[in-house]
């Protein structure tokens, strides 16, 4: 039976994908079991892989070109500051950077909290096609009062009372509603 050129071609390719892997390897590479992927399956499993083990370590500002500085929050008003923040949660989707629940804070704490937690986080800078977004908790893990009030839901506040003897702060609505960019 003849051999395809893209067949030969893939074989070639995940030699190489496999040989640029081999100073990275560790245990954790047995957690997956390559003979039963395919050769391009196999290829992009490597190449993301390879993609993340050389991805740079970078504060997000600097993912950035030129870095991502913003403005201090003094110097707008309510209705400049709402027009920055969807600039900027925008100029973050763009990097693959969703925010999640931030619904309980106002726009100017969450322009805050972008400027003093995300922009210097260091993160890897993957750039793969189709790679998922990170994701950025607007909340503090912390703080099980906002959990509980805005974003738990009614099983989870019920185990949590349960578990913790204590009683539960009433639900409610969230003070800032706000449709974020997210994808999957």
């Amino acid at each position: 039976m003849a051999t395809s050129v893209s067949e030969i071609d893939l074989l070639i390719q995940n030699a190489r994908l496999r040989d640029e892997m081999e100073p990275y390897l560790d245990e954790s590479i047995y957690l997956v079991d390559l003979d039963r992927m395919s050769t391009v399956h196999e290829n992009e499993f490597l190449s993301s892989m390879l993609a993340w083990e050389k991805a740079p370590v970078l504060p997000i500002s600097q993912w950035f070109s030129p870095e991502l500085h913003l403005t201090p929050h003094q110097q707008f008003d309510d209705e400049g500051l709402k027009s920055e923040l969807d600039r900027v949660i925008h100029l973050l989707f763009e990097k693959k950077i969703a925010l999640l629940q931030s619904g309980h804070l106002s726009d100017r704490q969450l322009y805050c909290l972008i400027a003093r937690d995300i922009l210097p986080a260091e993160e890897k800078m993957v750039q793969l096609p189709g790679r998922d977004v990170l994701q950025w908790q607007c909340f503090n893990p912390d703080d099980e009062e906002s959990w509980l009030r805005f974003y738990a839901s009614d099983s989870q506040r019920a185990d949590w009372a349960v578990e913790h003897n204590l009683r539960l702060p009433p639900k409610e609505d969230l003070p800032f509603p706000r449709r974020l960019p997210y994808s999957a």
